[in-house]
């Protein structure tokens, strides 16, 4: 008989592989039916005695969720072995193995990203995120970066982000009760193929038929500051948060360097015929944008991190080298197209990136985080740092006594 703990042992060792998960739907008032009718989505709901009903087009779903560990609203594996299985269960099963040594260190067992789709059909609540800094103290939880890729845009749509002059907070919050925010708002058409990277602090919005593909931290820690006039209706009102953002706002001028018009653009690398653009290098994650044109060799080691592939345009797959158990050599096949989501664990050995269509576009995800400096100075050896006399200074300082900067599981907003 086995025991239970060979048999925990075997299920550890076991291969990760590339994973896609299951889409979640989420209801909003400004969605559409773009994530249905463009990318093909299936959204299917549950009530409390499990009978299933499929989502129709006359259902506003503004986000799809396609890799979400928040608790509440955790993705599922939908292809392998580990079919079924939460994120957050992955996570505490498999920390390192999944995301990375230095990953694991910086976020403990959050996975740190959350990738969406979204579609917003109609106007997008006026809104900001805080940073990193700001949610730990006053939440202790992740603040919010993102990046918007514009993966359509309808005639008559458009981004705001950022102001179109500097103003002060009294102005803003005036302008956000009496309705006319709008007016120093900075106003972008967007185009297919543009990013706008949000930073921390940007109030931004969107309105009139967007398709996006959207990569951030894993928060959704949103301050809505102004809905349209929605916040009016006692049919349509929501929670507003200006007064918790107020000091939350960049109010200088809309910075251009956040915004990229496409297709193509930035720092470009040629990898074998591939065209690879660095989209957004920030502490949260680094974002490229590839043009598969050709089999393209990924070296997972110099990643030290998951990678997160969503196809834009196309189809691809993910070819792992691997041999059988009579010795023979044969590649694994992990297909995924336009609209889908696939998350490369740490721990896998090189594959290749195969394209299946003659224009196929994927975004690549990773997260790198800076390398956590120790802050500790032990007060013996001020003396010494500032150049002063330190002959009182006799023992070495222990590296042990030290005391590290620690990652703490975060907890997110229900």
């Amino acid at each position: 008989m086995v025991s239970r703990e060979n048999v925990n042992t075997m299920y550890m060792e076991k291969k990760l592989y590339p994973m896609k998960f299951v889409s979640i739907a989420s209801r909003r008032p400004w969605g559409g039916s773009a994530l249905v009718n463009k990318l093909g989505k299936k959204f299917v709901e549950c009530d409390e005695e499990g009978n299933e009903t499929v989502l129709g087009e006359d259902v506003l779903i503004g986000e799809s969720w396609e890799l979400a560990d928040m608790g509440i609203e955790d993705s599922v594996v939908e292809n392998g072995w580990l079919a079924g299985n939460t994120i957050s269960e992955l996570m505490e099963t498999y920390l390192e193995r999944l995301v990375g040594e230095k990953v694991m260190n910086h976020y403990g067992s959050q996975f740190p990203l959350l990738i969406k789709f979204l579609d917003i059909n109609d106007k997008l609540s006026v809104q900001v995120h805080p940073d990193d800094a700001i949610a730990a103290e006053r939440y202790d939880q992740l603040g919010k970066a993102e990046i918007w890729y514009v993966m359509d845009a309808q005639p008559g749509a458009v981004v705001y982000a950022g102001f179109n002059r500097e103003v002060s907070a009294q102005e803003f919050y005036d302008r956000c009760k009496n309705g006319t925010v709008d007016e120093v708002l900075n106003v972008i058409t967007p185009k297919k193929g543009d990013v706008i990277f949000i930073t921390p602090g940007t109030v931004h919005a969107a309105d009139g038929g967007i398709l996006i593909a959207e990569i951030q931290e894993s928060s959704d820690m949103t301050f809505r500051l102004y809905d349209w006039g929605r916040e009016f209706d006692p049919a349509t009102a929501r929670k507003m948060h200006l007064d918790e953002a107020i000091d939350v706002i960049n109010y200088k001028a809309f910075d251009p360097a956040i915004y990229r018009k496409g297709p193509l653009w930035g720092e470009e690398s040629q990898e074998e015929d591939h065209m690879i653009q660095n989209l957004v290098e920030c502490p949260q994650f680094n974002v490229s944008k590839i043009k598969l044109t050709d089999p393209l060799h990924i070296y997972t080691e110099k990643f030290e991190s998951f990678i997160v592939y969503i196809c834009l345009e196309g189809a691809a797959s993910i070819q792992v080298p691997s041999v059988k158990e009579n010795g023979e050599a044969y590649m694994e096949n992990y297909e995924f197209k336009k609209g889908e989501t696939i998350m490369v664990p740490a721990d896998m050995p090189d594959f290749f990136l195969v394209p299946r269509d003659t224009e196929t576009l994927l975004l690549e995800a990773v997260t790198r985080p800076a390398e956590e400096v120790d802050g500790y100075i032990d007060p013996e050896t001020e003396a010494f740092l500032e150049g002063e006399d330190y002959e009182g200074l006799e023992d070495e300082v222990d590296d042990e006594s030290s005391a590290p900067a620690g990652a703490s599981p975060l907890n997110f907003f229900n």
